[in-house]
Formats: structure tokens, C-alpha cells, sequence
């Protein structure tokens, strides 16, 4: 008797072409964060203070990107950072830093989901969000289920459709701008509205730094990527270099567009979310440019944007759970890849408490959901932290135990001044991340307890691990800089 089943992969499969990669990091940092949270950045804090907090951001994201970028071409693994983490610094620092990777992530399928039926709403008011979510939900688990190449080819498209919604917005904007498509040239009066483009102090200002930090999250995956990447040290560098140019540029470019043509003082501004698509500042440019369906097409851009999230959020978080179990830091059945090469067990179960958290957004009036997405909205910057620890580390051990810095496929530039100036500013982000709490009348400690709680829990699992496994910080002579076979070696 002969058996039809596929026996499971021995590893995973690199199957994301060049093409998969730079979209993948593209995509990810292209979304709500641009078609929504910029307008409401505007407003807060002028164009002025966007721009400028959007480019302080944009370096330390690029800094990371760099420090990324040399890890994932000398050691490409999948789920890389509890990999880096535990090999550079710590077993115990791996364990906190993989776990907190997996359930910010985790948590973000949860929060697209609901997301995903607010948008829905928009065309049916009148349906119902369980099945709009189960609907959802079965096409990220499929997606991702049928292998590597699969998530590659859907992000792909995901991030097309917002590239070119953006082309097209800073081309529509610009001829606008100077009086090419209707209307007369606007010129500076509302950038310069009451004399000045910054508005709102300094407190206005942290606040869109911190709007502007999870905005750019996303951009890491390329790092989750690159073990199932055809040729990761050809592939991330090349990656890496195209998008933060990219990425910068429509930031920048948009906020420009949108501080020249709508007043900061417009109240829609104010008004940018889910439930508003309508007043989107992507939406009120278009309508001024007399495209009277904007706000459909602004919402199915938005629709495409939140499902590329929860469908990244899904890839990534089974990633670093396969490469926890591979490294002993997860049940080694979350290590089990189907015919594939697809973690079967860490994709199931990251599916599970993706939808039991987003099924608590319907029970106690969300509060319990309401708790699991403020701590996972801190989770991403402390992962941008340990990217620039592990990189830190990595370099000195690289030096400690005599190579030569040539031997680098990709070299980050800058160092050690990068990941020192992405790591302050990170713990300057984190800090700030609800300084509201501290200067009102009275301490507002609930408000602390809810923005700062996922500090405290990682500290709790990384000082736990590494009390219970005596684990420590590992010498720089003895940390391991072997890499597993890649199909270019």
C-alpha cells in the first residue's frame, strides 16, 4: 500500500523572489497609519511638526533597517529575532523578545479583524461582523497555509494597490498645487496658517512621534523574511535599500500635500478613523480634485491595507514561533512544518488566539480587547529595541572573535552611532507614550497602567526565564555566529 500523503518538510521553503521581499517591507509600513493617522498628526501638530516628527522617525527606522540588514544577510532565519536575541545577548533576552514579537503580532490579527468589520460597514451597514470576521480570517489562514510564496505573492499585490494609490494621490496633489488641475495655485497660506507650520508645543509634537513610530512598524518583516528568501544576501540589502527611500518619501511627500491643500484647522482632520473613511485627508483631496466616488475607493484602499496587516501579522507571528521552537524556547510541536514547509501547529494556534482576542472585543464592552491591544501597541518599539541590542552585540562579538569586517555580506553604515541613536530614541518613544497620564491635576494611573503595562510584562518574562534557567548574559568571545545553510552558500 502506498500512502498519497506528502511527508512534512525537513525545512522551510525559500520561495520569496526579490520582487516578494521589497513589497513585504514596503507593505508593511504603508497603511492606516498614512491614509488615516497622518491627517490627525496634521491637525495636532501643524505640517511643520509632522514633517518633522515623521523625519526623526524615519531615521531611526533607518538605522534599524541597516542594523536589521546585516543581521538577516550574514544569519538569514526565519523569525530572526528570537534567534539574534538568544545568540547576541541572552537565552532569557531571546525568550522575552520572541514572545513579545509573537503576541504583537498575534494581537494585530485581532485588531485588523475588528478593523476590517468596522470598514465592511461602510457598504453593509447592516451585517453581521462575526461572519465578516470568520470570512476574513479563513483568507489569512489560507493565504498563509498553502506556503511562503503564497503570503509573498498576496503582500505583493496588497502593497501595489497602495503604492499606486499613493502615486496617484502626490500626482493629482501636485498638479493641484499649482493650479494644473482646477482651481488657482494655493501656494504657502495654509502650511504657514496664523504665521507658522508648527502647531500644538512639544506635547503635540511627542504625540506624533509616537503616531509616527507605529506607522513605520512593519518594516521588521523583511527580517522574519529573509530565512525564506530565495537569495537573502542578495535579496534583504537590495530590499532594504529601496524601501526606506520609498517609504520616506511618501510619508513626507503626502504630508506636504495634504499641508498645502487642507488648512490644519480643518476639523475632518481631527475626525480620521475607521468609522470616518469619509473624512480621510487621502479622501478630501480627491474630493476636492471632484472625483466624487474618493471615499468608496479610499475605503476598499483602506479594506486592502488592513488585511495585507492582519495577513502579515499572521505570517510573522508563526514564524517566530517555529524559530522559538527550533531553538527550545516553545513546544517543539510548534516546530512541525506540513508537506510545504509551513508551521502547521504555530499557524493554527496563532490563528486561535488571534480570533479569541478579537471575539473579547464583543464582551465586557471590549474592555479585556481594549487591554491586549494597548499592551501590544508598546510591543513593537521594544522589538525595534532589541534590534538595535542584538545588533550592537553582534558587531562587538563579530570583532571580539577576529573577523574582518569584509567578510559582511551587507555592512550597516554608521555604526556603533545607528543602533545607539535608534535605541535612545526608542526608549524616548516608549517613555513617552502617555505623557498626558503624568501632567494633568492628578496622576491619571489607570491611564499609566494601560499605555505602560507591556513594560513591565517583559521585563516579568525576561527576569523570570533567566531566573528559573540561570541563564545569563553571554560573553562576547562565546557568542554563536555559525549560520545555517542558505541556498546561496
Amino acid at each position: 500500500m502506498f500512502s498519497s500523503k506528502k511527508p512534512p518538510a525537513e525545512s522551510l521553503k525559500q520561495s520569496l523572489k526579490a520582487r516578494h521581499m521589497t513589497m513585504i517591507a514596503l507593505g508593511g509600513s504603508i497603511g492606516t497609519g498614512l491614509f488615516l493617522a497622518s491627517g490627525s498628526a496634521i491637525s495636532s501638530s501643524g505640517p511643520g511638526g509632522a514633517i518633522l516628527a515623521y523625519i526623526a522617525v524615519g531615521l531611526m527606522v533607518y538605522f534599524l533597517m541597516t542594523s536589521l540588514g546585516e543581521l538577516a544577510t550574514y544569519m538569514p532565519e526565519s523569525g530572526s529575532f528570537s534567534t539574534y536575541a538568544s545568540r547576541f545577548v541572552s537565552p532569557a533576552f531571546g525568550f522575552a523578545v520572541g514572545w513579545n514579537f509573537w503576541y504583537n503580532w498575534a494581537i494585530t490579527i485581532a485588531a485588523e479583524l475588528a478593523a476590517a468589520t468596522v470598514i465592511i460597514k461602510y457598504w453593509f451597514p447592516h451585517s453581521s461582523s462575526i461572519l465578516w470576521s470568520l470570512l476574513f480570517l479563513v483568507l489569512m489562514f489560507g493565504l498563509n497555509f498553502l506556503s511562503a510564496k503564497g503570503y509573498g505573492e498576496s503582500e505583493y499585490w496588497f502593497a501595489i494597490i497602495k503604492i499606486v494609490t499613493v502615486v496617484l494621490f502626490l500626482t493629482l496633489g501636485v498638479l493641484m498645487i499649482f493650479g494644473i488641475f482646477g482651481g488657482k495655485p494655493v501656494g504657502l497660506s495654509n502650511f504657514n496658517l496664523g504665521g507658522s507650520s508648527f502647531h500644538g508645543g512639544f506635547f503635540a509634537f511627542i504625540g506624533v512621534f509616537m503616531a509616527a513610530g507605529f506607522s513605520f512598524q512593519g518594516t521588521e518583516l523583511i527580517g522574519v523574511a529573509a530565512g525564506e528568501s530565495e537569495n537573502p544576501r542578495k535579496n534583504v540589502p537590495r530590499a532594504i535599500k529601496q524601501v526606506f527611500w520609498r517609504i520616506l518619501i511618501f510619508y513626507i511627500f503626502s504630508i506636504i500635500v495634504i499641508g498645502l491643500l487642507i488648512p490644519y484647522t480643518n476639523p475632518n482632520l481631527i475626525m480620521n478613523n475607521l468609522e470616518n473613511i469619509g473624512v480621510s485627508p487621502f479622501t478630501l483631496v480627491f474630493e476636492k480634485a471632484g472625483l466624487a466616488f474618493a471615499a468608496s475607493v479610499m475605503n476598499a484602499v483602506i479594506l486592502s491595507s488592513v488585511l495585507s496587516a492582519g495577513n502579515s501579522g499572521m505570517y510573522a507571528s508563526t514564524r517566530v514561533l517555529y524559530a522559538m521552537a527550533k531553538d527550545g524556547l516553545a513546544p517543539k510541536k510548534l516546530g512541525k512544518l506540513n508537506s510545504r514547509g509551513v508551521p502547521i501547529n504555530a499557524l493554527l494556534l496563532t490563528t486561535g488566539i488571534g480570533m479569541l482576542a478579537f471575539l473579547a472585543s464583543f464582551f465586557g464592552d471590549g474592555v479585556v480587547y481594549n487591554w491586549l491591544l494597548n499592551a501590544s501597541g508598546m510591543c513593537g518599539f521594544i522589538n525595534w529595541l532589541g534590534i538595535a541590542v542584538c545588533h550592537f552585540r553582534f558587531r562587538k562579538a563579530f570583532v571580539a572573535q577576529g573577523h574582518s569586517l569584509d567578510e559582511l555580506p551587507y555592512r550597516a553604515r554608521w555604526f556603533p552611532f545607528g543602533p545607539i541613536f535608534a535605541f535612545i530614541l526608542c526608549l524616548i518613544a516608549i517613555a513617552g507614550q502617555n505623557l498626558g497620564a503624568f501632567t494633568g491635576r492628578s496622576i491619571d494611573w489607570y491611564g499609566i497602567l494601560v499605555s505602560y503595562i507591556s513594560v513591565p510584562l517583559f521585563l516579568a518574562i525576561w527576569l523570570g526565564y533567566r531566573l528559573k534557567k540561570r541563564s545569563r548574559i553571554i560573553p562576547l568571545d562565546q557568542c554563536d555566529l555559525t549560520t545555517r545553510p542558505a541556498s546561496e552558500n
